[in-house]
Order: structure tokens, then sequence, then C-alpha cells
């Protein structure tokens, strides 16, 4: 097996792993539904470097801190403060009864990724990549015209998500310590919001009951471990590819918005969700297609037959 092949190969298991705790979250955003999304959040800052600080020293690698530079500094802070307006956003969206919209977020976000990639990496979309986007386009105005306002947090979501993938992209800190620095950063407030709750006596760390505790705390692994996994996989695949695999994080939670907590489905919204699933699916077509010509390619030697 190539370098190539190992490097693809353990990319597809990193974003796989990922994608997949990602879609079960709101099972665990639920379980504290009753804690306000702002104090959810900076609990998720705080325990995820606690989290991740573990790591890079069982592993004794802080070495990189010595090295960061301004523009380090500010690609992270850039990098930090998108995902902390996304996991907030996520936070408050699960536990206000949200879910099947923020499935609808991580729909759009990786036809956005594709856009991204050819405005700004020059990467240049085919025309079956297109024809998915303007399809996705249509059930997005379909859903703004029907309901009268864009789906302000399903875009928020995927556009957060997608500037964020993208700076990530064009960083150049390891996986566990670029995550580490963006937790850093976000590190000095979070803590201070958190000390703030507790002192006026609305917080829920030192007051609430056990279970609230340990998934406050756990949070912060909660958070690390598909992040680390994303971050990971982002460093080894294209954006399109991580756009096409990130399919099944929000496949499961529509299901769950739909089939346990039972969020409405209209089949207003039904039909404007059914145009970018067809994007979706012209979209990933299309990239199968492409990837067995481009593999056939490369079996059958030039000049051959």
């Amino acid at each position: 097996m190539s370098h190539e092949e190992r490097t693809l190969r353990s990319g597809l298991g990193f974003a796989l792993g990922a994608y997949l705790m990602w879609g079960f979250f709101p099972l665990y955003w639920k379980y504290l539904e009753h804690v306000p999304a702002m104090q959810i959040l900076s609990h998720r800052m705080v325990w995820s470097l606690g989290f991740v600080a573990i790591i890079l020293g069982v592993r004794g690698r802080w070495a990189w801190v010595r090295e960061l530079t301004p523009r380090t500094l500010l690609t992270y802070l850039a990098a930090s403060l998108f995902l902390a307006f996304n996991w907030g956003m996520y936070i408050w969206a699960v536990n206000a009864g949200y879910i099947v919209e923020t499935a609808l977020g991580y729909f759009i976000n990786p036809l956005i990724n594709v856009v991204l990639g050819a405005l700004i990496l020059n990467e240049r979309p085919r025309r079956g990549q297109w024809m998915a986007i303007g399809l996705a386009a249509l059930g997005v105005v379909y859903l703004t015209v029907v309901y009268g306002q864009l789906p302000l947090i399903a875009l928020s979501l995927a556009a957060s998500f997608a500037i964020y993938g993208l700076i990530k992209k064009k960083a150049r800190q390891g996986a566990i310590e670029g995550v580490a620095l963006e937790s850093a950063l976000l590190f000095l407030p979070a803590l201070g919001f958190m000390l703030f709750w507790e002192w006026s006596g609305e917080g829920h760390l030192l007051s609430g009951p056990l279970s609230t505790q340990l998934l406050l705390i756990g949070a912060g692994a909660a958070t690390m471990m598909p992040l680390l996994f994303f971050a990971a996989a982002v460093r080894r695949l294209s954006l399109t590819v991580i756009g096409v695999m990130q399919y099944l994080a929000p496949t499961i939670q529509f299901l769950i918005g739909v089939l346990i907590f039972h969020e409405p489905l209209t089949l207003t919204r039904l039909v404007g969700f059914i145009f970018i699933w067809l994007g979706l699916v012209v979209f990933t077509t299309e990239g199968l297609i492409q990837n067995r010509r481009a593999r056939r390619s490369r079996l059958i030697p030039p000049g051959a037959g």
C-alpha cells in the first residue's frame, strides 16, 4: 500500500469516527437542556482544554508552543471564534427544539465547503457539483419563501463550520496541537464566565445534581474526541471528500429529531429538504463516478488498447 493510500485510508477512518460522534451529539446536550446554552458552552471550552492538555502531557508534546508566531495565533484565534459561535448556536438550537434545522445546516455544509474550495483554494468544482449546489440553493430559497424568512439556524451552522474547516485546512499545526491552541485561546473568557455564574448562584457545576456535574465536565471529552478526529481528517482529505462524508452526521441528527424528539416535519418543510437531498444525491453520485474513472485511468497505462 502506497503512502497516499495509507493517508487516504486513515483520513477516511478519522472522518467516519468524527461524524458518528457528532451525529449522536443531540442526545448528549438534551440531558443538559435545563442548563443555559451559554453555560454549557463555557464548560465545553474549559474542560476541552483540560482534556487535550492531558493528552499532550502524556505524549510530552509541548515543544510546539515555543515556535508559535503572531500569524499562527491570529489564524487559530479566527478558527476558535468561528468554532465557539458554531458550538453555541448548536447547543441552543438542540435544546430549543430545532434539531431538524441543525441537521439541515449540516446537510448544506458540504456544499458550502465546495464553494469555498472553489473561491479560495482554487479547487474546480465539476458540472455535477455545481448542479448539486444549485438544487440545494433552490431548497433554501423554497424554505425561505414558504416560511417568510431564511433558515438562519441552518445557514449559520453551515457557514461557520465551513469557514472553520477552511481555516484548519490552511493551518500548519498538528491535529492535537491545533485544537489545544484553539481551546487555550478560548479558555480564559470561558473560565471567567463559568466562575461568574457559580459565584452568582446561577451555575450548575457546584449546586447541580451529580449527573449534571458529570455531564458538564464530560463535555470536554465529548467535544474534543470528534474534533481531534476531524482535525486529523481535514489534513488528509480534500474539502470535497470531507463534504461527502459529512452526510452521515446530519442524517443521524435528523432521525433523532423526528423519531426520538418528535419535532414537526411538515410536508412543506419536507419539500425543501427533498431539494437539498437531491442535490446531495447528485453530488455523491457524480463524485463516485469521477473516483471510479480516476481509478481506471491509473490502472490502464497510457496508449494501452
